[in-house]
């Protein structure tokens, strides 16, 4: 584990495991890279070197009050793989962090990249306008927002014990351990970076960054999916990648990495040593 300094000033905390080809995960909004730590130590055993990253203003990197973007997203991821000299790597992108692994492979190339998953991912995009009638009103990301800004810690308490692991529909078994270990991600954070990421997550039109990728891509989605809506995401990314292939899961969250690990994971490591 370490952090490294930006060109702006913005300290990135990682964390590099192992050795072997490098895994390099990107994690999904408000959470940090621990959110990551059943595929960390699941692909580690595989032998594989994983890294994963806390993104700025998120869990332990910098709270700073600007740059909650995709640019400075996608910047931040590339000089976490610059610095460790990462090489064949392959990037696995959560929600948010889809977009983020998208953009970075549009923006800083694939010299470095072999592979790439996209899980849960915000790709295309996801709020709704003329061109793109499946997305979701802004009115919803508008209403995060207002929710984020009124009372962030239970904010950050009813969103994983609803939606965003599924826990809400009938007969599913709700966790209490995996809703706290959301709200602690969550409220490592900062509030200034979270607000600002919604727009970043949900208003980034990444159709063209999709067209730039050549390198094969997996695409993992859930018809289940309450907080990124399948329609307008997983069939759309995988069509307009040169590369895609899209796996689609029926009644799966879309938190489904971490209640679905074994099922992720497998399906994950399969496509890697395909």
């Amino acid at each position: 584990m370490g952090t490294i300094t930006t060109s702006d000033g913005i300290d990135i905390f990682y964390k590099d495991w192992g050795s072997g080809q490098p895994i390099v995960f990107s994690h999904g909004w408000p959470l940090s890279a621990d959110d990551w730590d059943n595929q960390l130590l699941f692909f580690l055993q595989q032998g594989y070197r994983v890294v994963a990253h806390d993104r700025r203003g998120h869990g332990r990197s910098t709270q700073t009050a600007d740059g909650h973007d995709m640019d400075h997203y996608a910047d931040d991821l590339a000089a976490v793989v610059e610095h460790l000299d990462l090489h064949d790597a392959i990037h696995v992108g959560h929600s948010t962090g889809g977009g983020e692994v998208t953009h970075y492979l549009a923006r800083h190339g694939e010299g470095r990249a072999a592979k790439a998953a996209l899980i849960s991912a915000v790709p295309p995009l996801m709020v709704k306008t003329d061109a793109n009638p499946e997305g979701l009103p802004k009115d919803v990301f508008d209403d995060l927002q207002a929710q984020l800004a009124a009372n962030r810690s239970e904010f950050y308490r009813a969103l994983p014990t609803g939606p965003f692991y599924g826990f809400n529909r009938p007969g599913v078994e709700s966790s209490e351990a995996i809703i706290a270990n959301w709200w602690r991600q969550g409220m490592m954070g900062g509030a200034k970076a979270h607000y600002d990421g919604v727009v970043a997550f949900s208003q980034t039109d990444f159709t063209e960054d999709l067209k730039k990728i050549s390198i094969p891509v997996l695409v993992m989605h859930s018809e289940d999916d309450q907080i990124v809506p399948y329609v307008a995401s997983g069939p759309k990314s995988a069509a307009l990648l040169k590369n895609g292939v899209l796996k689609t899961y029926k009644d799966f969250p879309h938190g489904m990495p971490t209640t679905q690990a074994d099922v992720i994971n497998a399906d994950l490591l399969e496509f890697l040593q395909s």
